[in-house]
């Protein structure tokens, strides 16, 4: 059974990738993800906010440590063994492409356009197989228009484009108002791919103290379901890669979104519940059932069942909503 995919312009083993996430620190439980199959890693996020905040830091030490003794500054050097966000992250790169054969794609997550992009550049030379570019902004300034908030994204990739030679992919929410529109820009721009979704997280509101605090939820299986439809659409109208993220828990998950059209899933949450050793299991499912329904490669399955050659097309569009809303309200009908 041939389940091999090209993503990123990358040949991959599987369509199955750990995505961003603190499994990534560790560079033994990389090596488990790697011996359970996985085709890839995309490692934890170097945040653009950690890149400033431990700059002004170091600034303000270097600048004010002489307070006091107009000498002292001479007696405070920044200790030789200090290492940056930034150098930590870069050895990681380092440590995870000794220690495995699988690519390693690292992630850059920012919110405001600025020299942190030019750090692609050194993760590229740290020996990165590709860049993913998550640009982490929620539009909530009236004044932004939705051009205004596409261009930030654009500008962003073509300012990282401009410092690198590997691959990169943009991570986008769902939320752009035309967003086969913005990923066509996003391709013409040079993106080698297109990462659906990000998961923005919702704050909640401790009724107690009444304050504001962030709130974290592991997906579920349902919230790929966007991811899927907007894949099945996109499928026959670029080329670069599409890739599916958030809610993807299953072998059926990953099924369904390489018959939309998917080149690759990536999968966070489960591995988190489960272990890496869950790879594994998804793979054997995978071939299973390709084995069951007579695909003899991924690439035959690959958007089989996009929107262009879906038995029904307007199943991914809007027609179909009052045939939901009626099975709905005669299955509630039933179970009464």
């Amino acid at each position: 059974m041939d389940i091999r995919t090209d993503y990123l312009g990358l040949s991959l083993k599987n369509p199955i990738i750990p995505s961003a996430s603190p499994l990534s620190h560790s560079v033994d439980t990389v090596r488990q993800l790697e011996e359970a199959g996985a085709a890839a890693i995309v490692m934890y996020s170097l945040f653009e906010e950690e890149i400033l905040d431990e700059e002004q830091a170091l600034s303000r030490f270097l600048r004010h440590q002489d307070i006091g003794d107009p000498e002292a500054s001479s007696y405070r050097p920044v200790p030789a063994a200090f290492k940056s966000a930034v150098e930590r992250y870069l050895d990681q790169v380092a440590l995870l492409k000794a220690a495995v054969e699988i690519p390693v794609i690292a992630s850059l997550n920012g919110v405001t356009r600025g020299g942190w992009i030019h750090y692609g550049k050194d993760l590229q030379e740290a020996g990165a197989d590709a860049l993913e570019l998550n640009v982490y902004h929620i539009a909530t300034d009236p004044t932004e228009s939705a051009a205004e908030v596409e261009k930030r994204y654009l500008d962003f990739l073509e300012d990282l484009i401009r410092q690198v030679t590997i691959p990169v992919a943009v991570k986008i929410g769902p939320q752009f108002s035309a967003l086969p529109h913005f990923v066509k820009r996003l391709e013409g721009a040079g993106a080698a791919g297109v990462v659906m979704f990000n998961r923005f997280y919702h704050p909640n509101i401790n009724l107690e103290t009444r304050e504001v605090v962030p709130s974290m939820m592991l997906s579920t299986s349902a919230e790929s379901l966007s991811a899927m439809r907007w894949i099945g659409i996109l499928r026959n109208h670029i080329q670069l890669s599409l890739c599916a993220t958030g809610g993807i828990h299953t072998a059926e998950d990953v099924i369904k979104m390489v018959l939309a059209g998917a080149d690759a899933t990536q999968v966070c949450s489960v591995l988190l519940q489960r272990g890496p050793n869950y790879i594994a299991t998804m793979l054997s499912e995978l071939t299973d059932w390709m084995e069951q329904n007579e695909y003899n490669s991924l690439a035959e399955m690959k958007g089989s069942i996009s929107q262009k050659k879906a038995i029904n097309p307007a199943a991914f569009e809007h027609a179909n909503y009052l045939h939901v809303l009626d099975n709905y309200v005669s299955k509630s009908r039933n179970a009464r």
